[in-house]
């Protein structure tokens, strides 16, 4: 029935104070627990969980105690998983995490936010310190339905903030400049605090901004952005160059994002979330000089803007010399109306079933195809699900893992 529901084009708006009881009810149920944190919250369509986590670790590394609740994690030393998908969880859920966060010691909280979590009052009775704005690109359209309301939902983080970082290369940031009470801007064309010196590498990125030099172990321009807004949260805490420095250095990986699954096979295995436009764009830039094919595995999700899928058809297969399009969370939605929105924006880039592009609809089967067929030297990209730990069928949940799929096949080509 609910599903049905959701259908509805007012639903969303109608169910709005319903969504504000449940908050107001959380905040007091908890007793305010965001008010015994110092909240840094991180907004933006992609980038988010990255930088929650560089400053996450940097401001760990730098002595506090800090807790975390991202897409992929929540927690303060020991983090627990966020099985369910959704980037930010309900006002009852976030409370009470907050609340567990909070009786553990932790001084500040980094906390990933999204247009929806705004628009719905998840964010009630949150003080937030700070706040990071990473990029706005075309995604949720299918909850927001225009451009202009899904900016100016993001917007509600920069209107509660104290102090505000924002992207100037993002031409949103224009609008945000209007609301926020206090700010300042980075970026690499653009803004008041600019990355300089870049070197793109690898396994990381590399620049200087003054006299702080920066340095990465996830590789990707865009990571240049994310560390920077990071950097910029630490300078505003008070933390030393050297603080900043090391402590965004010393994050490893962030499950999920730009993995390389490497179990001595001669060719480059790399899972990452990217599931909207610009995220697939970005992915494909930052790969360096490819030596061989690049073969790419993604699928669309149910109930989700279905807009966005042949553009990223498209997308797939102007970077990509063989695209295999497979399923994501289909839901309800039949997984062949989804597959043909992806295979209609390849074609119209030149691609051809049968010969460089493929639908197999059972995405271990699209995984094992895709490692299959690679050679020497080529890439394979498996995209986004990332750090997901189940798929969603219209039978419900079953447990799936790109990582451990991905490694699982690659460890039997050994054994052959």
């Amino acid at each position: 029935m609910k599903k049905l529901l959701e259908r509805l084009p007012f639903y969303n708006q109608a169910v709005l104070p319903y969504h504000w009881v449940q908050a107001a009810t959380a905040t007091i149920k908890y007793h305010h627990p965001a008010k015994q944190l110092r909240v840094i919250g991180v907004t933006g369509t992609n980038g988010k969980t990255t930088t929650c986590f560089m400053i996450w670790q940097m401001l760990r590394h730098a002595g506090y105690k800090v807790g975390i609740m991202t897409t992929v994690a929540y927690g303060v030393d020991k983090l627990q998983p966020e099985l369910g998908h959704m980037t930010m969880v309900d006002a009852n859920t976030l409370n009470q995490r907050m609340r567990a966060i909070a009786d553990q010691g932790a001084e500040f909280l980094v906390l990933e936010v999204t247009s929806h979590g705004l628009s719905e009052y998840r964010t009630l009775g949150i003080p937030f310190e700070i706040a990071v704005f990473t990029n706005l690109t075309h995604d949720h359209l299918d909850y927001h339905k225009t451009f202009t309301k899904y900016r100016i939902a993001k917007g509600k983080l920069f209107k509660k903030a104290q102090f505000s970082i924002l992207n100037a290369d993002d031409p949103a940031t224009k609008y945000y400049k209007t609301i926020a009470k206090d700010y300042i801007t980075y970026g690499i064309n653009k803004g008041q605090r600019r990355a300089q010196n870049l070197k793109l590498g690898v396994s990381g990125v590399r620049y200087s901004c003054g006299d702080i030099n920066i340095e990465t172990n996830i590789p990707g321009e865009f990571n240049v952005m994310n560390s920077l807004a990071a950097a910029l949260v630490g300078e505003k805490l008070g933390l030393t160059s050297k603080q900043i420095s090391t402590g965004i250095k010393s994050l490893d990986t962030v499950e999920g994002r730009m993995n390389i699954i490497d179990e001595g096979q001669p060719f480059t295995v790399i899972v990452d979330y990217a599931h909207a436009p610009d995220a697939l764009e970005k992915v494909y830039a930052s790969l360096p000089s490819v030596q061989g094919r690049i073969i790419s595995v993604h699928g669309g999700a149910g109930r989700r803007d279905p807009s966005t899928r042949p553009i990223r058809g498209e997308i797939l297969a102007k970077h990509s010399d063989i695209v295999i399009i497979t399923e994501d969370d289909s839901r309800d939605e039949d997984p062949e109306l989804i597959a043909q929105g992806f295979i209609d924006g390849a074609t119209k880039q030149g691609k051809t079933l049968g010969k460089n592009l493929f639908k197999e609809l059972d995405r271990a089967k699209a995984i094992n195809l895709a490692i299959k067929t690679a050679r020497k030297g080529d890439v394979v990209l498996i995209l986004g699900k990332g750090h997901e730990k189940s798929i969603l069928r219209a039978d419900g949940a079953h447990d799936f893992e790109d990582i451990k799929v991905a490694k699982k096949i690659l460890k039997s080509l050994k054994k052959h």
